[in-house]
Parts: C-alpha cells; structure tokens; sequence
C-alpha cells in the first residue's frame, strides 16, 4: 500500500495522532496511525486507528459506539503528527471519562479547564443543572423562566457597556463572564449549541 506522500510513518509505519474537540478544543485522546488507518480515515469520515498493543487496525467506537466523525485533519510541520479534529459520540477514554487526559500531573482530582475549555465546559455544567434540577439553583430558575434569561441577558449586557466606559480591567472581565454565563443559559435554553454560533462567527472573517 502506498503512504501518504507528505506523512512521514516511522520505521514500524505508524504516526502519532492526537485527537481534539472540534468544537472545544479539548484534547481527547493520544493513538496512533497507519497508512491504513489514515486511509480509512479520510475515506469514511470516522477516525480509524492502529492498536500498538493488539498489532491491529480498529474504528474508535466499534464497540463502545462512542465513535468520532472527522470534521479535519491536520498535518505538523514535520509531516510526523497528525492532529484529528472530531464531533465525538461519546466518551473518548477507556475509563468512561471525556478525554484521556483527565488527571493533572501532580495534583489530585480532574485538571480544572484552561481557558479554551471553559465556554464547553460551562455548558455542560448548564445541561447537568437542567437535567439534574437541583434545589436552590439560580440555572434551573433561570430554564423555568425564558423571559428572565433575556431580560438578565440585557441587563448584563448594560452592565457591561458601562463597565467599558469607566470602569477597571477587572470588573469588564467580571461583567463580560456574566453576560457570556447568561448568554449560555439562553443558547441551552433554545438548544442551539454554543459551537454553532462560534462557527458562525468563524464564517463571517473568511
């Protein structure tokens, strides 16, 4: 079979492919590929992968059904990495857990979300919230009420405004997490996906 012309395989033919969230960024999980397993990839659009343990291909969620619809891939400068951008169906670790990578070296517990996961993260939490229903919370009030999540989105946003006016750095970024909190409660709320409107705005700089 012939390699792909611009992936550089090592001398077992296979080459480290990390898989991230499409719409979070998240770092899913760390595998590897053949040319195969590339191929297969690229041909029917889910991420096929190659067991260094089993010596054998495989389609991420053939058993599980926790499979990842290939949204793009991307080659490092090297040619010796590949990066798969996916929609995941489910877990992507083993364990159960989202990603692999879900202990932070040195600490105990799960790693508390860098930046770029935050909005993903939050709205998982708002759609915990909503189907959990915990007494007491402020996100379930809010779903209860659909003209309180607008009329508090408009406030915050006021707040905001003002805040950019006259006030300092740190009361901005402290106004403009409760617009985007407030923001997240709407989006869930009509159940439109916080992705869609990033993609949206992503579409309107090209």
């Amino acid at each position: 079979m012939t390699a792909e012309p611009d992936v550089r395989f090592d001398d077992r033919g296979l080459v480290p492919c990390v898989t991230q969230d499409w719409r979070s960024g998240e770092v899913l999980t760390l595998a590897y590929m053949n040319a195969e397993a590339l191929r297969l990839t690229r041909e029917t659009g889910e991420v096929h992968l190659f067991s260094r343990s089993r010596g054998e291909l495989w389609r991420k969620g053939a058993t599980s059904g926790n499979t990842q619809r290939v949204r793009q891939l991307r080659l490092d400068c090297d040619g010796d990495a590949i990066v798969v951008l996916v929609e995941p169906a489910g877990p992507a670790c083993h364990t159960g857990e989202r990603s692999c990578f879900h202990r932070e070296l040195g600490a105990d517990g799960a790693p508390s979300p860098a930046a770029h996961e935050s909005l993903a993260a939050l709205e998982r939490t708002l759609a915990e919230r909503r189907s959990q229903r915990p007494e007491g919370s402020y996100t379930v009030e809010l779903l209860d009420d659909p003209e309180r999540i607008g009329a508090k989105l408009r406030e915050e946003a006021d707040e905001l405004a003002r805040a950019g006016a006259s006030e300092s750095d740190e009361r901005v970024a402290e106004e403009a997490a409760d617009v985007l909190y407030h923001l997240e409660v709407l989006m869930l709320s009509r159940e439109v996906p916080i992705a869609a409107a990033l993609e949206t705005l992503d579409g309107r700089r090209r």
